[in-house]
């Protein structure tokens, strides 16, 4: 059956509620109504797939579908095989894992905190003074690659630079824009190679004992930005919705009840940042959720779906505010790595924190029912946050 999109869009909660009712917790769709895929939505069938990757493979190129997708598909960023770590697997993956995995890890947590801090600062500091601002195209959006980028070992002109590129990975401007982003990695490579003793995830992933190549780097940075820059600016905006919109957290605006850790657990499990991943390949003949997947087939991960199966789904209404099994961040091998999970989570909190201190009487300037979601499959988040506050000083 098609994937209704404009549901999608409009009702993504009572879509998969209809799908499971109607089709189980594993549904055949058509993607752009030609395209042909197993939707995953049950919270059990998603964490099969995700710790079964000998069945359940990375590598797209096992896809039997390839002919039925056109050149120009939005989604071909994602899919489209990379000599990345996303799409890498056995002892390829776990090698080029635990590098990545072991660089991001070695941020220092405080330089993270301050360095967020720093950025939100300057950023708030370009429209504080006016009283008016759009949180997400003037804040959310702007923040987390001008922090990962710096932590990388780039400096604010090529961070501003990936971050123009970033903008430009789907539609006809996505080859362009990719290897304008391969060249400035490139140099940032060469620069570590010359001067080792830089402290950044460059350089630990060049010295790594895994024994790199400056390509597997350059792939495995580059995967990482595509992960770290939509979702976590998502996570913001729709966190600071939340916080702007439901009563439960009004009086947190001024330092009282919900706190901005509970906005951001609420939000990954309800407004997933990244509501689909495609995906996994089945490697062989199997059988998932009463379903016979065939070898080659391609499985698309409900991530959005799974956190709202009934069967895990907090009551955040009643205070089950600290229950965090769900799977906004995926699961298994190639699931989010928890140092990159705690890098967005502290990024996201400070960004938020930050906005509160210096604005504390931020209120949105248009209806809560007028804010509209900037929705594609495999990322959703609101899609402009018009507030009104006291015009402040600059910091």
């Amino acid at each position: 059956m098609p994937l209704d999109y404009q549901r999608f869009r409009d009702e993504p909660m009572e879509l998969y509620r209809e799908l499971r009712r109607d089709h189980g917790p594993v549904v055949p769709v058509l993607l752009d109504g030609k395209i042909p895929v197993w939707t995953v939505l049950g919270y059990r069938e998603v964490i099969r797939v995700t710790t079964d990757p000998n069945r359940f493979a990375r590598d797209s190129r096992r896809w039997h579908s390839w002919h039925l997708v056109p050149p120009d598909w939005e989604l071909t960023t994602f899919v489209g095989y990379r000599p990345t770590m996303l799409f890498s697997e056995g002892a390829d993956h776990q090698r080029r894992s635990e590098a990545i995995c072991d660089g991001l890890a070695s941020v220092d947590q405080f330089e993270l905190r301050a360095q967020c801090e720093r950025v939100a600062d300057r950023l708030i500091d370009t429209f504080a003074g006016s009283g008016r601002a759009d949180l997400v195209a003037e804040y959310a959006s702007q923040i987390p690659l001008r922090v990962v980028t710096r932590l990388y070992g780039l400096d604010d002109t090529e961070s501003a630079a990936i971050q123009d590129d970033s903008l430009h990975l789907t539609g006809n401007d996505a080859p362009i824009a990719l290897q304008n982003m391969q060249t400035r990695m490139e140099t940032l490579i060469k620069r570590v190679r010359e001067n080792p003793a830089q402290v950044n995830v460059a350089a630990h992933l060049v010295s790594h004992p895994a024994g790199l190549t400056d390509d597997e780097i350059i792939n495995d940075l580059l995967g990482s930005i595509y992960a770290v820059q939509q979702p976590t600016s998502d996570l913001i905006g729709n966190a600071l919705r939340l916080m702007l919109t439901d009563e439960r957290f009004a009086i947190t605006l001024s330092g009282g009840r919900r706190s901005v850790g509970q906005a951001l657990n609420e939000v990954l499990w309800e407004d997933t940042p990244v509501p689909f991943w495609i995906g996994r390949w089945a490697a062989e003949d199997t059988m998932l959720g009463g379903r016979r997947i065939r070898k080659g087939d391609c499985l698309m991960l409900g991530l959005a779906a799974a956190n709202a199966d009934p069967d895990v789904r907090p009551d955040f209404h009643s205070g089950a505010g600290g229950n965090q099994a769900h799977m906004a961040f995926s699961h298994g091998k190639h699931g989010c790595p928890p140092a990159a999970r705690e890098i967005a989570e502290v990024i996201a909190t400070a960004a938020i924190e930050v906005l509160l201190d210096r604005l504390p009487d931020v209120t949105l300037a248009v209806p809560a029912d007028d804010l509209a979601w900037r929705v594609t499959l495999m990322m959703r988040g609101v899609a402009a946050l018009p507030v009104e506050f006291t015009p402040a000083h600059l910091h």
